[in-house]
């Protein structure tokens, strides 16, 4: 038994190694998450119509890249995807600077942010899977749930931590140090992905279906979370000019809580999806979102706010595995890679429109407006998988 206990926690340990480059990279997208909008509307003066746009680009490459990354993935093996994006991180960083040193002229810092956003994207798409196929690769497909579960944790967490260290950092050395700093981290992601071994081999067996009819079995679990992980976005695209609208402190602290509870979410409550059903589990996380986005939009103290912003986090926090089960039980397993790519998109497409949507939305109606807007569209996500429910119990 202490050998089967010791055995698992060296496993535990050894899966970290991998997913800390997923760790590495949203960090690097969450230190300028919360800074760009302010400084896309405020310093440089444009809409926040445009400040969504511009920040939602990231997504949309993610969203083109997802297809080139499995690709790369299947040939030669996830190693060369996460030392790509690496690079790619490394060189936003660099482009990110120059885009602050033109600041005096909003047009051409403008198109250095949209460069930095398109290679964002495209080093996002690339991490995005690879560490989870590389874990997978090196301790097999029967610690899938576990790789999924730790990717997960350091994805959001890193969003929360790099999203609150990203306004310390540039209130104090400005966007010069934050573009140094993701220099230096995409650096050391590049050189401690490049001491690990790769891995190459087919994951399953068995003739792969179509990825676009794969897609179509998936789509209606994906919508679900498509609706939901608007929520998620809307907090954090647009929390920290939220916060400004109304004269509030440490708007980046929302990000900062909204991660921690999504982590303890995932932490204490990660045998819920086996004891009462993945549809069960994704009807309440989405009630609880919605709950958590009502708090933020009824506050009139920023604590209030943060309370919020932690409730929404918890019933974020197991929409994707929840909707991700019963996605999977939609394919036969040699087929189940493609399922979890092609659920996987959806959350990118949920990320891509929410910044032209709410600031489309804060341009027309006012910022006030943008949190009552995302309520109703994470309730349109909970009708439906309450209808799901419907229709798997006839």
């Amino acid at each position: 038994m202490d050998a089967t206990i010791e055995q698992s926690k060296n496993i535990s340990y050894s899966l970290i190694s991998y997913v800390f480059f997923t760790f590495i990279g949203y960090f690097i997208i969450g230190l300028s998450l919360s800074v760009l909008p302010i400084f896309i509307s405020k310093g440089l003066g444009f809409s926040m119509l445009v400040a969504g746009i511009v920040i939602s680009l990231q997504y949309v490459m993610t969203f083109l890249m997802r297809a080139y990354s499995g690709k790369i993935i299947d040939s030669k093996g996830p190693k060369p995807a996460v030392l790509v994006s690496m690079l790619s991180f490394a060189f936003t960083g660099l482009v990110l600077i120059m885009a602050y040193y033109f600041k005096f002229s909003p047009i051409v810092s403008l198109s250095f942010l949209i460069i930095t956003r398109l290679f964002t994207g495209c080093a996002e798409g690339m991490i995005g899977a690879s560490p989870i196929n590389w874990a997978i690769m090196a301790f097999g497909e029967k610690h899938t749930a576990n790789i999924i579960s730790y990717n997960g944790v350091a994805c959001y967490g890193a969003l929360a931590l790099g999203a609150s260290l990203g306004v310390t950092i540039v209130k104090h050395f400005n966007f010069y140090g934050l573009g140094i700093l993701i220099v230096i981290l995409g650096i050391l992601g590049f050189f401690l992905a490049n001491t690990k071994e790769n891995k190459t081999g087919e994951l399953s067996e068995g003739e792969p279906t179509s990825f676009w009819k794969v897609l179509s079995k998936v789509a209606p679990y994906g919508l679900g979370l498509a609706l939901g992980g608007l929520g998620f976005a809307s907090i954090s695209t647009f929390i920290t000019l939220y916060y400004d609208y109304y004269h509030w402190q440490n708007g980046a602290m929302c990000l900062s809580v909204f991660g921690i509870l999504f982590v303890a979410g995932r932490l204490v409550f990660s045998n819920a999806i086996n004891r009462f059903g993945g549809i069960n589990v994704a009807i309440v996380c989405l009630a609880v979102e919605t709950l958590g986005l009502t708090i933020i939009s009824l506050s009139y103290h920023p604590y209030f706010a943060l309370i919020g912003a932690g409730i929404t986090g918890l019933g974020f926090s197991l929409i994707f595995p929840a909707l991700g089960v019963m996605a999977m039980k939609t394919v036969p397993s040699y087929n189940q890679g493609s399922a979890l790519a092609g659920y996987g998109l959806f959350i990118d497409i949920s990320l891509g429109i929410t910044g032209p949507l709410i600031g489309g939305v804060a341009d027309t109606f006012g910022l006030n407006y943008i949190f009552p807007f995302s309520i109703g569209i994470v309730m349109i996500g909970l009708g439906l998988v309450f209808y799901m429910k419907m229709k798997l119990s006839e």
